[in-house]
């Protein structure tokens, strides 16, 4: 609990800083909004001259881009530190101060940034899931609303940890890997849409390489009241750990990988 309320805090502090200068910071936010609303225009102009795709509907489509934008720029929100600062801890030095304090590693990282111009985009996102969900006639449950629920915070968890092998990547190589970027922003672009449009490599990259068709496409489908991949309803429930499983054994490997850090100076 101390450490939640030390990450709180940090991302309090944060905010007020970036609110000092609130011409500056509304701006930025305002061109978040144009960038993600370039976005789903890209997605209506889609539906506007395909309809469908394979079995999905506009609303579907609407329900996919949704869930991803909120799951990817909450993330982005309150994620920041390891999304973007840490690369550049390492290429400073910066990160050698935080090995001489009482705290996990981890923790301070998360602690070192927010990006709260990131309102906008998940607000985006929302639009688009109620959009999805009115035109799509989703009848809602408890259990539908939990498994939205479980969806958003395991992808959560799968978009950090996969932001994470950029981390471990710049401990050893102390430049970022743009490669990365093919599972983390690739995937975000990709996986906007239904897994089932794409050719069997991109389906077994984003089935079981990063599992975004695990944690955000069996729940939507489920959610819209189809079957993906022809799998049970209870699989809705499950699948969407494999985003947990993802982070974990990324943090598992971060904490291994400084073990091995080495100094750059500054």
């Amino acid at each position: 609990m101390n450490t939640v309320h030390l990450y709180l805090r940090s991302m309090g502090m944060l905010l007020k800083s970036h609110l000092q200068y609130p011409a500056s910071f509304i701006m930025q936010t305002l061109a978040q909004l144009v960038m993600e609303g370039g976005e789903m225009l890209a997605v209506i102009l889609v539906i506007d001259r395909f309809e469908s795709l394979k079995e999905w509907s506009g609303g579907n489509l609407f329900f996919f881009f949704g869930l991803m934008s909120v799951s990817f720029y909450i993330t982005e929100f309150f994620g920041r530190g390891i999304t973007g600062n840490f690369p550049s801890m390492v290429r400073s030095g910066q990160l050698d101060s935080l090995l001489l304090r009482p705290r996990g590693i981890l923790t301070q990282v998360l602690c070192s940034g927010t990006d709260p111009r990131r309102i906008t985009c998940i607000a985006v996102g929302v639009a688009s899931l109620v959009m999805g969900s009115n035109l799509s006639d989703v009848s809602w449950s408890i259990p539908k609303v939990l498994v939205l629920a479980e969806s958003i915070l395991m992808s959560c968890l799968l978009i950090l940890g996969l932001f994470m092998i950029e981390c471990i990547f710049c401990i050893h190589s102390v430049k970022s890997v743009e490669l990365v970027n093919a599972l983390t922003y690739g995937g975000r672009s990709a996986c906007q849409y239904p897994i089932d449009i794409y050719p069997k490599p991109l389906k077994i990259l984003f089935s079981v390489v990063a599992p975004f068709a695990l944690t955000m496409h069996v729940p939507a489908a489920y959610i819209l009241g189809k079957s993906l991949y022809g799998w049970p309803v209870w699989t809705a429930f499950i699948t969407p750990l494999s985003g947990a499983v993802v982070f974990f054994v990324m943090v598992m490997l971060f904490n291994r990988g400084i073990k091995f850090y080495r100094s750059t100076g500054s």
